[in-house]
């Protein structure tokens, strides 16, 4: 298997356990992969009456900080517009919304990081 199949399978799984971690804490899935033209997002759901906005990382190796440390200033930007463009398509706009980041890292189950409220969006 190729390292960009090999890096692709990877995340694919670390989704399913963000998923099923997730859905096992109460939230409830609307949308995975969701795509457009400013970016992607891993996984929309829903915590009671709030749209939370999901990254997954996943980093074999804690080094450069680790899988949160990887969502930076310009993933935090495509993922607020992706987001903006998500609300504005499906007539969400007035939604309680928020950001979090599913961190894991090799270790699978036992490796799980959730960030709730991971990104702020001002303005």
């Amino acid at each position: 298997m190729a390292k960009s199949e090999t890096t692709h399978a990877r995340g694919q799984h670390a989704e399913e356990l963000a998923l099923r971690y997730l859905t096992a804490q109460g939230l409830r899935l609307l949308e995975q992969n969701y795509r457009c033209r400013c970016g992607e997002i891993d996984l929309v759901m829903q915590d009671r009456h709030t749209l939370v906005f999901v990254e997954v990382r996943f980093r074999s190796h804690r080094s450069f900080g680790g899988a949160a440390a990887s969502v930076d200033a310009r993933k935090q930007r495509r993922l607020i517009n992706t987001a903006h463009h998500y609300l504005q398509r499906h007539r969400q706009t007035e939604s309680l919304c928020r950001f979090d980041v599913m961190a894991m890292g090799a270790a699978g189950d036992n490796d799980i990081e959730w960030l709730r409220n991971a990104i702020t969006v001002t303005g």
